[in-house]
């Protein structure tokens, strides 16, 4: 299985950004998906996951701002970013979720 993220750059604080994960294989589709973010000198936390079933949740910094999606059909996770803020600025991964496999990361800054 491979992901492969996209759809990072660099945004005012206020504007938005959507990232894909697309995945190879058909494993993807059966299984929860997960964004996660690094900042410098930060470890790497959970932002947001969505089950095969497409229940959703959270970390609480992201709520009402952030939404994750997928698409089956696609094989793709979406994270849609909004009102983004500079504390967002990191390199964002995909992961399916209690594997090793993650994508290569997409790096998100955010200007104040």
């Amino acid at each position: 299985v491979q992901l492969q993220a996209s759809g990072g750059g660099l945004v005012q604080a206020g504007g938005s950004l959507r990232l894909s994960c697309a995945a190879s294989g058909g494993f993807f589709r059966w299984n929860s998906v997960g964004w996660y973010r690094q900042a410098p000198g930060k470890q790497r936390e959970l932002v947001a996951g969505i089950t095969s079933g497409g229940i959703t949740n959270y970390v609480d910094s992201v709520k009402g701002r952030f939404t994750i999606s997928r698409d089956n059909a696609k094989n793709t996770v979406y994270l849609q970013m909004n009102s983004l803020k500079s504390e967002d600025t990191a390199v964002y991964f995909c992961n399916i979720l209690g594997t090793q496999f993650w994508g290569q990361g997409t790096q998100v800054t955010v200007s104040s």
